[in-house]
């Protein structure tokens, strides 16, 4: 821990957290005090009430999962489902393209974060990252490209949607 800043190294990749900045959460007004002793990371303060515990926790996981996403790259899986027309998905850098999702003639396309490796085997799109927030914001993006308004779910039932988040099934 240097100057307010996290470093997490692993196999994979050298992963930072930068406390107080976009990438984690602002500790801003609360006496929370975060060192390292040895190879532990210690989160504590003293007198903690109700909103600087949840803050410790919330800390912690996010912690937790940056070391777990430096020693394996947490993975999503999204399914292409189509039943009236065949959907194509296309990856272009940080670009995906969604084609002709209920027949339409414009593609629908959704910018993807950087810092994500995408693969599309057939009907399947898998999506692999070690930050847990990048993979999961990606896929997010890519359900929500395919979210139907104004028509019955029942009857169109086309879209892209997860099957397997983070190492479980859904």
């Amino acid at each position: 821990m240097v100057d307010k800043q996290l470093f997490v190294f692993g196999l994979i990749i050298m992963f930072a957290m930068f406390l107080g900045s976009a990438i984690t959460y602002e500790i801003m007004g609360q006496q929370i005090k975060i060192e390292k002793d040895g190879n532990n990371v210690i989160i504590e303060n003293k007198k903690a009430s109700k909103k600087e515990k949840r803050m410790i926790n919330t800390i912690a996981a996010h912690i937790k999962n940056m070391i777990h996403g430096v020693k394996e790259n947490f993975e999503y899986k999204l399914k292409v489902v189509s039943s009236h027309f065949p959907i194509t998905v296309e990856i272009h850098g940080n670009t995906a393209i969604i084609k002709n999702f209920l027949g339409e003639k414009t593609p629908r396309k959704i910018e993807l974060p950087s810092g994500i490796k995408t693969d599309i085997n057939g009907g399947l799109i898998t999506i692999t990252s070690p930050n847990k927030e990048l993979a999961g914001q990606a896929a997010a993006n890519l359900e929500r490209a395919t979210r139907i308004r104004m028509k019955d779910r029942r009857v169109f039932q086309d879209g892209i949607f997860m099957i397997s988040k983070a190492g479980r099934d859904i």
